[in-house]
């Protein structure tokens, strides 16, 4: 497949790398440091132009493409790359955009901007924040098969019931599978005698149903099962949404913004949201209004020193967890070691929402898993995969090692694979996979 990324950000740069091992990836940028870098680090051809322009999408080869990924930091500027596309193009086109204005607008009229499909940054960010909040101790979250299956990473913490368990011992779960521990940056597929380490990053496969209960051993403190008295720190959009979608799951939560006139228009546009107007860097305030009695803080103020401080002055009040969001990619990693429970980076969550469209077809979606060590991805199993009509145990031998059957449904029903399990054609398969052997797995799926 051949495919044009319009923007070498940390998005269209994430995407390219991604893709370049198995598709042919042309990447345009204005900026030339950018497109020096490229060149070096990555197997693309690296255009130095303005992607919006006729002639540098005509240099690219934008007619001859299959798809065509807009991905500035601009979303007019991404609509009309598309829009300029489609002129010359039957490629599928895909724009992201961090107005959800824009997308509401698309989604009323598909097709619309020549757009073939519009990504929204703050609103796949706000979704992301809800999933992680609604369960206990999770570090990310992702659902599959219409919402019959969960993933969920978890951090072991030193005072964790399961740290220094075997999986045989942890794995209490009829519906759960493991499917790996993430340790040093190393990508382990457990064993029954595998030793959960304080510290491990653990990815666990299931029904919603089993995750939870999952998720209750992993966490001492049985105020953090439930979390109903929830904080959002900033009125911009991503604030705005994840209020918003909290709303829609019956949670009332509260909502401090500095700016007056913003606070207004939020709490008219918001009925079940106590908006506070006032300065949400300033401990007083926060006494007063009790955030200690916080369960859960999302902290999604303009910018990430804010964010920071925001997140570590809640959990110094005694707020149960934090969730900030961070816009530099390499800031993530900080902001957990210094405090925050979960850092949720904007671009690599529209990243991953942007790779489940470049995957085989037969893929339904795609989750990645620690900045792309991993990918869980969920799959239609049709008549030439190595995984129908066979035992897991004896198809599985055909992959290399790094992959792990997570999950099975079956007309909506979900299956806990076994290695007498037998699959058939037409179920969804949910399986995690090491990045390093995605390119030999992902054809045999």
């Amino acid at each position: 497949m051949r495919v044009i990324v319009i923007g070498a950000g940390e998005v269209g740069s994430s995407i390219a790398a991604s893709l370049s091992k198995s598709h042919e990836v042309v990447v345009i940028d204005t900026d030339e440091e950018r497109v020096e870098s490229l060149t070096y680090d990555l197997d693309v051809l690296a255009i130095e132009g303005d992607g919006t322009s006729l002639d540098t999408l005509t240099e690219a080869r934008a007619s001859d493409a299959d798809m065509v990924i807009a991905s500035t930091d601009n979303d007019e500027t991404n609509i009309v790359a598309c829009s300029t596309t489609e002129t010359i193009s039957d490629a599928f086109t895909i724009a992201r955009v961090k107005k959800t204005s824009l997308l509401r607008t698309w989604e009323n009229s598909p097709g619309a901007f020549g757009v073939d499909f519009m990504v929204s940054v703050d609103l796949l960010t706000a979704e992301t924040i809800v999933r992680i909040a609604g369960l206990p101790g999770a570090q990310d979250v992702d659902t599959f098969s219409n919402g019959s299956v969960q993933m969920a990473e978890f951090e072991v913490a030193d005072e964790s019931p399961i740290a220094n368990q075997s999986v045989q011992e942890a794995d209490r779960f009829e519906s759960l599978t493991f499917a790996a521990i993430l340790r040093n940056g190393e990508v382990t597929i457990p064993r029954g005698d595998t030793v959960i380490g304080s510290g491990d990053q653990v990815v666990v496969i299931g029904s919603p149903g089993s995750v939870r209960k999952f998720a209750a051993t992993l966490t001492p403190d049985p105020a953090l099962e439930e979390a109903n008295e929830i904080v959002v720190v900033g009125g911009g959009e991503i604030g705005f949404q994840t209020a918003r979608l909290f709303e829609q799951r019956g949670i009332k939560p509260r909502l401090i913004e500095r700016d007056p006139e913003r606070a207004r228009e939020i709490a008219e546009a918001l009925p079940g949201t106590v908006v506070l107007e006032s300065d949400a860097t300033d401990i007083d305030f926060l006494s007063r209004e009790h955030v200690d009695e916080a369960d859960i803080v999302v902290a999604a103020l303009d910018n990430d020193e804010k964010n920071l401080l925001a997140s570590l002055l809640a959990k110094r009040l005694g707020a149960g967890r934090t969730i900030a969001v961070v816009e530099a990619g390499n800031y993530v990693d900080v902001f957990e070691a210094v405090g925050v429970d979960v850092a949720v980076n904007p671009r690599e969550v529209t990243a991953e929402e942007i790779t489940r469209f470049t995957r085989e077809e037969h893929t339904e979606n795609v989750a990645l898993i620690e900045a792309d060590r991993a990918e869980v991805l969920e799959v239609e199993i049709d008549e030439e995969s190595v995984l129908v009509g066979k035992p897991i145990s004896e198809a599985t031998a055909e992959f290399p090692s790094g992959v792990v059957v997570g999950a099975i449904t079956r007309n909506d029903e979900f299956i806990t694979p076994r290695g007498d399990t037998v699959v058939e054609r037409g179920d969804h398969v949910v399986v995690f996979v090491d990045t390093t052997v995605l390119d030999e797995v992902s054809p045999l799926l």
